[in-house]
């Protein structure tokens, strides 16, 4: 059988359970696999004697053992294995005098002690690994990790039966058993259906089966997955018989060297696993070959080797995004598109307006004609802080496409948002001194006025379009349509994005705009195929808000809190007050709206891993697989954590105190005496879009001046009387989300608060971001916090923390260096072989990642 990386993991296995459990992890074949990295190694376990063991201190060992029995449990089901084993021999190399310890492992099948207890007869020679206890006065090791070792090395190999003792045994000698067992130890995320010891035995019998360039031992490599397969889910069984994964130290050749004469199973091992960096670029930087990295980090022999590896295939990630991202700018700028040189309907515009441009808005008008005057499509993203006047720089450019005479289509995520968009823009572009054609779609419109927004989308007159979603359906048409401008492009698909851009003979221009801070260095990693510009300068006018953190806890401040924004109503102003969840009902799972992530400081992904190590640490690893969640500690911890980790464990879940409700809390506050005589409006995304419309409508008007909602009024509602915001639960929310919320205030050139409502303790992480945003109202400012606190999944959104990314070792923000340089590598091997012809597995790789839709990321 011929085995790739492309080898589906279920023809390799025979555990259809442990299959279907590796497959729950987004692991279908053999590269899946080997691409499932480890978010920590332990330190290296001591070697002691037995009689210099010290209680709870992870220790291996060399021994023999002497007895075994196995014993049923009367007080439940199941069976206890005691195995009494004498390290004599190992002492005596260590000067001591040797002593004996028993072994004690428990399971529920008895297929699997009847296995165990065969490995382990009396008179075999082992080596164990564990944390060792004293149970009635002697030395007890509970579910250690036990390797079986050849007693017999030498006449195993003169007789050629080394296959078969590879089969009876997991090490040749008791020097190799010792060393795979104090060396540093992969940790994986697992689940509850598969521990990271069986996910790192599995990963080491894929890599067995790739050295062996698909012999068939590399199927019997896997055999005891039949043993395991019986054993239930219960504790985690050994694979002791599973063909030693673990390379000769002799088995790679140094780094950035490629005249070193390589053993046979890394020579086949790199056939089927070739270098994707090209190999001038991989030996400048003094990385690892591809087959060296995957095997220093799921078999590392230090710690040292194991950050090496990473690095490796961290510049490897970097180098694919970023030929991926000047590739498709590359494409673009072959495509043809409208040409709009015709500026004068635009400055009309400007000029009619009833205030001066920001010196950064003129920039970005002048840059995006500019791009529009041009027989390419123009890809521009527009990065602005809220309320920093991207609504006027949009117009212009869609005035300058009406002014050519096309047409102009402006997406927005929501029907309230669309509406306000018609409304505004409406009063600014028909006036006594130009009249343009505006036209509403979204998809909540009556039958009839939808089939009239249609046809006048379908006639191609120039004017501009406000949509929804709707615009992204077959049935709309726009012949003339030469610029696309999507407001809140995270909230848009790629696949939504593209389509609507592909649907004539030239390419629409293209304006995406964002008020979602993003960081510059993730801005330039992950939008390389846009040009992308800034608006930092606030119109005049406008007053810094204030941002206050209320402790829960502290009644009197919250009373002071209810009271102000009491005087602020009476003086004529209104106030949000947003909480995650739409009601008490709700599973905490399903709490939020609109990328609330409800426990975001405890990952998923840590809770299961740790839920399932406990699992794993019951039964007896196999090869290289040695309970590593309980021996040694982190290595490295930080550089490891995968684009799909976003928080950290500081406290559980099930620990934290239910999410506040929009119910409850709009129950609540009616009943304060602050609030008597006050009319209350809630607001949440059940509502359907007429409910959502009156509910604005009357807010704005002033007669519910307090409107309860959950995070729907997150973005792009613009209400000038709004002074004040109240956040309930604002430490479970990310600082990218909190400073949009806040930016919902302050926009009619009054003073305004943001009061951010928390139970966080003092000194939690959730504290920390808390503090960041009560210092700082700039964006980049409060993105880059955001990142380096939490990671990059809630600032770049869901696609990158989800397991289809590709992008699993590269951290935005840490690896800007690395990122610069693959840039320049990525340009130039573009510049001298635009095709990647004289690197095919590069193009591969770009290929795949392209076809996730990864080289726009953000957006997905």
């Amino acid at each position: 059988m011929s085995i790739s990386l492309g080898t589906p993991i279920s023809s390799l296995l025979t555990n259809k359970r442990r299959v279907g459990a590796l497959k729950s992890l987004g692991l279908i074949t053999v590269g899946d696999a080997l691409t499932y990295y480890p978010f920590r190694v332990t330190d290296p376990v001591s070697l002691r004697a037995l009689r210099e063991a010290r209680a709870g201190q992870p220790m291996a060992f060399a021994a023999q053992v002497r007895q075994v029995r196995v014993v049923p449990m009367n007080a439940r089901r199941g069976y206890r294995l005691e195995a009494i084993v004498d390290d004599a021999n190992f002492a005596q190399t260590r000067n001591v005098a040797g002593s004996i310890a028993r072994l004690v492992f428990f399971s529920g099948k008895r297929q699997y002690i009847d296995w165990l207890s065969a490995k382990m007869h009396s008179g075999a020679y082992v080596v164990v690994a564990g944390e060792p206890t004293e149970f009635n006065g002697q030395l007890q090791f509970t579910h250690p990790d036990v390797l079986t070792v050849d007693p017999d090395p030498r006449g195993s190999a003169s007789s050629g039966s080394s296959v078969s003792a590879r089969r009876l045994y997991d090490a040749d000698t008791e020097e190799k058993a010792l060393e795979r067992v104090c060396r540093p130890r992969p940790v994986y995320h697992a689940t509850s259906r598969i521990s990271s010891e069986h996910i790192h035995e599995a990963i080491l019998g894929f890599l067995d089966a790739l050295r062996g360039g698909g012999a068939a031992s590399s199927d019997a490599g896997l055999q005891s997955e039949s043993v395991n397969g019986a054993t239930g889910n219960g504790a985690a069984q050994a694979d002791i018989t599973v063909a030693d994964a673990s390379r000769p130290a002799d088995a790679i050749d140094s780094v950035g060297s490629t005249a070193v004469e390589l053993p046979s199973g890394t020579a086949a091992l790199r056939r089927t696993i070739p270098d994707i960096v090209p190999e001038p670029i991989r030996a400048a930087h003094g990385l690892m070959h591809r087959e060296q990295a995957f095997l220093a980090i799921h078999d590392p022999q230090s710690s040292e080797e194991f950050r090496q590896a990473i690095a490796t295939l961290r510049y490897e990630e970097a180098l694919v995004s970023q030929v991926s991202v000047l590739q498709s700018r590359q494409h673009a700028r072959q495509k043809q598109s409208y040409v709009c040189a015709d500026v004068s309907l635009r400055d009309a515009f400007i000029a009619s307006l009833p205030f001066t441009l920001t010196g950064g808005q003129r920039e970005v008008i002048d840059d995006t004609a500019a791009d529009m005057a041009q027989r390419y499509p123009m890809q521009r993203l527009l990065q602005g802080e809220v309320g920093s006047g991207k609504t006027v720089v949009a117009v212009s450019a869609m005035l300058q496409a009406v002014g050519a005479g096309y047409q102009a289509v402006l997406v927005a995520p929501t029907q309230v948002l669309a509406e306000q968009h018609y409304q505004t823009i409406s009063a600014m572009v028909n006036g006594d001194s130009m009249h343009v054609a505006m036209t509403l779609l979204t998809g909540g419109m009556k039958l009839a006025a939808r089939r009239k927004a249609l046809a006048q989308a379908a006639s191609g007159e120039p004017g501009i379009i406000i949509a929804t979603h709707a615009a992204f359906s077959s049935t709309f048409q726009a012949p003339n349509l030469a610029l696309v401008v999507i407001d809140e492009q995270h909230r848009f698909g790629v696949e939504q994005r593209e389509s609507l851009r592909a649907r004539g003979d030239l390419t629409p221009h293209l304006l995406v705009m964002t008020a979602t801070p993003i960081p510059r260095t993730a801005a330039m990693t992950w939008f390389g195929d846009l040009d992308i510009s800034w608006l930092t300068e606030l119109p005049g006018g406008r007053k810094p808000i204030t941002t206050v953190i209320v402790p829960e806890a502290d009644a009197r401040m919250m009373a002071a809190m209810f009271a102000h924004v009491r005087g602020r109503i009476d003086a004529g102003e209104l106030a949000y007050v947003v909480c995650p969840r739409i009601d008490m009902d709700e599973g905490a799972d399903d709490a939020g709206e609109d990328g609330f992530e409800a426990f975001e400081e405890g990952s998923h992904d840590e809770r299961a891993q740790t839920a399932g190590g406990r699992s794993a640490s019951r039964g007896v690893s196999g090869r290289g697989s040695y309970g590593g969640n309980r021996l040694g500690s982190t290595v490295d911890s930080d550089s490891m954590r995968s684009a799909n980790v976003t928080g950290s464990m500081e406290q559980n879940a099930e620990s934290k105190p239910p999410l506040h409700a929009v119910a409850e809390i709009a129950q609540r506050l009616q009943s304060l005496p602050q609030f008597e005589g006050i009319a209350f409006a809630t607001l949440t995304g059940r509502d359907d879009d007429a409910t959502k419309a009156q509910v604005m409508a009357d807010f704005t008007a002033g007669k519910t001046p307090v409107l309860v909602a959950t995070t729907v009024v997150e973005v792009g509602v613009d209400v000038p009387q709004a002074s004040c915001i109240v956040i309930f639960d604002a430490d479970r929310y990310g600082l990218s989300q909190l400073h949009q919320l806040r930016g919902r205030v302050g926009r009619g050139g009054t003073a305004s608060w943001a009061f951010l409502v928390s139970r966080a303790e003092p000194d939690s992480i959730a504290a920390q971001r808390l503090d960041v945003i009560h210092r700082s109202l700039d964006g980049a400012h409060i993105a880059q916090a955001d990142l380096e606190l939490r990671g990059a999944g809630d600032v770049l959104g869901d696609a990158q923390s989800g397991g289809k990314s590709g992008l699993k070792l590269l951290r935005v923000v840490k690896d800007a260096t690395i990122i610069a340089e693959a840039r320049a590598d990525a340009d130039t091997l573009l510049n001298s072989d635009p095709d990647l012809g004289h690197a095919v597995q590069l193009a591969g790789a770009v290929l795949d990642f392209t076809r996730g839709g990864e080289s726009q990321i953000v957006s997905s």
